[in-house]
């Protein structure tokens, strides 16, 4: 007889979070006796999101804003990318302890690799933003191979933290850098809401360009419609959002996720929203 495993997303707020869209579909797809729920945990009370994972023997819990640096002071261990970056977005299960992971940057790599056939070993990114989702892109694409990453910032002093990340191949960059980038990354918010919004001066991207906008509602953002206009490649953040669930999915429950399945949810529900 199965077993019924849950898992959480905890965050605050948590209402609108595309998570148990992504993970029950998957669950179903493969039908395996798991479901997942929506959370919210009140700032400050990570820690004791982790001890009721412990406690209720829960199957994984995927954590989001503002708990990913308390949570990761909270687990049993880190992988080598959380400790890094010094937060989380994935605990599971390892043997009897908990470990954090950062699957961030893992999912948007392969949003590029997967997706869109695009490596970006030996490219220069120019990579807008120095928040968690920044930081994380950052990390991995110098991992990844990338011969410069530059990162854009109002705060110059978040900027210089983001760009550390990259070690040697880290620096901190005004705009006009996007005009020479191979691949651009949009960090920010900025284009979410369908506000008309653009991170940056639509005029500097190219045709060869790869950009990719990390916002994902609207899936169509101004900076990526003006990219496609100018022969650039559009990148969308749905790529992240899935893949990054993905690893979690696998670190979960040991299966292959199945992607397709989870892309064409997550479509779904926001082709409902507005």
């Amino acid at each position: 007889m199965s077993h019924l495993r849950v898992c959480w997303v905890v965050g605050a707020p948590v209402e609108h979070s595309l998570s148990p869209v992504i993970h029950n579909a998957a669950f179903a797809a493969l039908d395996l006796d798991w479901s997942y729920f929506a959370v919210s945990v009140p700032p400050g009370q990570a820690g004791r999101a982790v001890a009721a994972m412990r406690s209720l023997r829960l199957g994984g819990v995927s954590v989001t804003m503002p708990h990913k640096q308390d949570a990761a002071a909270a687990v049993d261990v880190l992988t080598p990318a959380a400790e890094r970056l010094g937060a989380v977005n994935c605990l599971a299960w390892r043997g009897t302890r908990i470990e954090g992971d950062s699957t961030d940057g893992a999912g948007f790599l392969d949003s590029l690799r997967v997706d869109h056939a695009w490596d970006p070993e030996g490219t220069r990114a120019v990579v807008v933003g120095a928040g968690g989702a920044a930081r994380a892109v950052v990390a991995a694409l110098a991992d990844a191979g990338a011969r410069e990453v530059a990162v854009v910032n109002r705060s110059a002093d978040r900027a210089r933290a983001a760009a550390a990340l990259a070690g040697d191949r880290g620096r901190v960059v005004g705009t006009e850098a996007v005009d020479d980038a191979d691949l651009v990354v949009n960090a920010t918010p900025v284009g979410m809401g369908g506000d008309g919004a653009l991170p940056l001066d639509a005029d500097r991207l190219g045709a060869g360009q790869v950009v990719a906008d990390l916002v994902y509602e609207p899936l169509e953002t101004p900076l990526l419609v003006a990219a496609r206009a100018r022969g650039a490649v559009p990148v969308t953040g749905i790529g992240m959002l899935v893949h990054q669930a993905a690893h979690a999915f696998r670190a979960w429950t040991g299966e292959d996720p199945p992607v397709e399945v989870m892309s064409a949810a997550v479509v779904a529900a926001l082709s409902t929203h507005g």
